[in-house]
């Protein structure tokens, strides 16, 4: 099987959703069954499974990867919700964004011994959002072991997770 070349799947879209950004659709790449495939094995070959016992997606490009990473390994899912999605009790974090303010909640982790997880989604920018989770997902009474982007926007940030670089499939 020919290596899919994830990037040239990408659309992009400048000034959306506002002035000045450039947009980054993700939506041909998981249409194309091929690269959605390789796609889930490439994530898998980057994490210890023995140190995971679920995924935790991000609303909501991050659901689709924490989902179908979650089945492929027979590892768990947990969602992290955009605010009010979720019955209470929630725990949550306001964070900046580059053009606003948002607001992610989770509930509590509910399996005893079972709370190593590895988060996921799809855009690491500025790592506002990222940030944000890894100290909800913390708070919420998880271990996070590992984070996981598809797209690492390296000129827009210098995250690190455990002293290395966030783990990502595409880097611009």
């Amino acid at each position: 099987m020919e290596r899919i070349d994830y990037k040239k799947l990408i659309i992009e879209t400048p000034d959306f959703p506002i002035p000045g950004v450039l947009f980054r659709d993700v939506s041909p790449l998981l249409q194309d069954a091929q690269a959605l495939q390789q796609m889930i094995q490439d994530f898998s070959k980057l994490i210890d499974l023995n140190q995971v016992d679920a995924f935790v997606g991000i609303e909501s490009r991050g659901f689709i990867f924490a989902s179908l990473l979650a089945a492929k390994l027979n590892k768990g899912f947990v969602p992290l919700r955009k605010v009010g999605k979720l019955p209470p009790p929630t725990v949550k974090k306001t964070y900046q964004l580059e053009y606003g303010e948002a607001t992610l909640e989770m509930a509590h982790s509910r399996i005893a011994g079972k709370n190593r997880v590895i988060i996921c989604d799809d855009v690491l920018a500025t790592g506002g959002t990222l940030n944000a989770a890894v100290e909800l997902v913390s708070a919420a009474g998880f271990q996070v072991q590992d984070v996981l982007v598809l797209i690492d926007l390296t000129f827009l940030n210098q995250m690190k997770f455990n002293s290395g670089p966030v783990k990502s499939l595409i880097q611009y």
